[in-house]
């Protein structure tokens, strides 16, 4: 699905732990998670570090839709 987005002109940034599968479909920004359940934080930390982690991933992220890639790159 990314991919096709890409496609169609509209940057992606894939936030995964499962940066194997990433890789293997060509996903061209992708964003190394924390969990498969929840990729973006430690749901053992307190809610505070939680939302400080989930801001860090955003703010990755858009710096990934911002920049231009040819291939793949981890972010």
């Amino acid at each position: 699905m990314v991919n096709e987005i890409e496609k169609a002109g509209i940057p992606t940034a894939l936030i995964t732990n499962m940066t194997a599968v990433a890789k293997s479909i060509g996903s061209p920004r992708v964003i190394p998670g924390i969990a498969i359940n929840n990729p973006c934080s430690d749901i053992d930390l307190p809610m505070e570090e939680q939302l400080k982690m989930r801001r860090n991933y955003v703010d990755r992220a858009l710096k990934a839709v911002s920049s231009a890639v040819s291939g793949q790159e981890f972010f």
